[in-house]
């Protein structure tokens, strides 16, 4: 290489995509599932739910001033993040179980970002017209008054959008009435003006702009996905053995030797990736099926069979070419992998649902004060000191009464009131100093460290729980 010669790139500049519109089966079940799926998370915050006083009255809400995650008539607190962490466990075994399944369904499907991207290409649509037209206005060098009218009207509803993306996740985490009330009159927080810009600009340039290089580059499923699939896996494959060698003259010589393919690129104009099919699996791939839809369609207007390209797997192209029928689409699915799978996700359901279940809706946690660890009285008496912190789960308040069990001659004392109960708040943690009082002479003050249970009952209901400690004397001494 001569110093004249420039060095090769080693970065391809992205050629942008204009997916072309198709109707069919998968482009149907596509639209049905964004609209659901988009439904869901900006509908989903305006869903009131009767809780009682004061308790919010919003179905679904992530209260981080109140340290509660409510979800329609299950409430989890901080203590609770066990409840979290396995549904995002769920969450990670079902990608798992749908994957080794149905390949990279999730993302063909119900990934927010295709979901997103779907909603921008049919605003570009409707605004810019089909593939073709988006074609000829991106080559169009000269920005006359009509480009830039057909491109500030579609950043716009884009932009609208992605600030009602923005809004509606901010709707999660405060009333969203009181909240949406607030943002209009410029009353609401910095922080929320600051996660809804965030949001829009996100939203807009993932969607917008970005689209399948997230799905490429951004996204770390793709490199992983391989571990999850294997040669079961259904996923969307071409039909070379019947296709090839492909051919657009139907009727020249030697036309019959050609396959079912003509070559038409439908597959690959209706793409959201851009990629051919027809050069076997590839990364980019998201399994949407549009290519299915657009093979199907020409197949229709030439007189041939469908399923050029359609969901298969890899040991269904080893059967056809020889000939013989391909497994059932359940044999693929019901396999030792996805059963694994399946079973896992089950468990950890079932032991989420049963902890749910059997949870108290009261509770208690006892800390002894070690500094000092016990006090000697003028009287002889050996007092340790607690903090226990009780914990009233219900919508109203509720009087809770504690004792000591392990030895008789124990006496509890509560702090601030000559009764053992005191009343705990609403949906509150009410922390309360307790003393317990070992008599002179008794075992527990003589002896070392004694074993003590701690008992708090809910006298509303008899409802009760305890947490075991221990009682310091002086035999505890050095």
């Amino acid at each position: 290489m001569t110093e004249s010669t420039p060095a090769p790139s080693l970065y391809a500049a992205r050629e942008p995509i204009f997916p072309r519109r198709v109707k069919g089966t998968f482009r149907t079940l596509k639209w049905a599932l964004m609209i659901f799926t988009l439904g869901i998370y900006y509908v989903t915050p305006w869903i009131r739910w009767d809780r009682g006083p004061d308790l919010p009255d919003q179905a679904v809400l992530l209260d981080l001033a109140g340290r509660r995650f409510y979800f329609f008539w299950v409430e989890i607190w901080p203590y609770e993040f066990y409840f979290v962490a396995g549904l995002l466990i769920m969450a990670g075994l079902g990608l798992f179980l749908f994957t080794s399944a149905l390949g990279r369904v999730w993302c063909g499907y119900a990934c927010p970002q295709t979901v997103w991207t779907d909603l921008f290409i049919l605003v570009e649509r409707w605004v810019e017209g089909d593939r073709n037209a988006r074609l000829r206005l991106h080559r169009q060098k000269k920005l006359d008054f009509r480009k830039a009218r057909l491109r500030v009207t579609k950043w716009t509803l884009w932009l609208l959008i992605g600030l009602a993306t923005g809004g509606a996740w901010v709707f999660y985490f405060a009333d969203a009435p009181t909240l949406l009330h607030d943002l209009v009159t410029l009353q609401a927080h910095p922080i929320a003006y600051t996660t809804m810009a965030i949001l829009t600009f996100t939203t807009f340039f993932f969607g917008g702009f970005a689209r399948e290089q997230i799905c490429i580059y951004a996204c770390p499923w793709p490199r992983i996905q391989a571990a999850m699939m294997d040669e079961d896996t259904i996923t969307v494959a071409y039909r070379d053995w019947r296709g090839e060698p492909r051919g657009k003259h139907r009727k020249a010589e030697g036309a019959d030797q050609l396959g079912d393919c003509i070559d038409c690129n439908a597959c690959v104009n209706v793409c959201p990736t851009g990629i051919d099919i027809r050069n076997g699996q590839q990364m980019e791939c998201i399994t949407c099926a549009l290519c299915i839809d657009a093979c199907d369609d020409i197949m229709d207007k030439i007189g041939k069979p469908r399923g050029l390209i359609d969901y298969m797997a890899l040991t269904d192209e080893t059967a056809e070419r020889a000939g013989e029928p391909p497994r059932s689409i359940w044999k693929h699915i019901f396999r030792p992998r996805v059963i694994l799978y399946t079973t896992l996700w089950a468990a950890v359901g079932l032991g989420l649902v049963f902890a749910l279940f059997i949870r108290a809706d009261i509770s208690m946690s006892v800390a002894p004060v070690r500094n000092p660890t016990y006090v000697l009285l003028s009287d002889g008496s050996i007092r340790n000191t607690y903090d226990v912190r009780l914990r009233n789960k219900h919508g109203e308040p509720r009087r809770f009464e504690l004792a000591v069990t392990g030895n008789p001659s124990l006496r509890i004392q509560l702090e601030g009131t000559p009764y053992n109960s005191v009343m705990v708040p609403a949906n509150e943690l009410k922390q309360q100093r307790v003393y317990l009082v070992a008599p002179p002479g008794s075992d527990p003050a003589e002896q070392g460290l004694t074993e003590v249970r701690f008992w708090v009952e809910d006298l509303t209901n008899g409802e009760r729980a305890h947490v075991d400690s221990t009682f310091d004397g002086m035999g505890g001494e050095d």
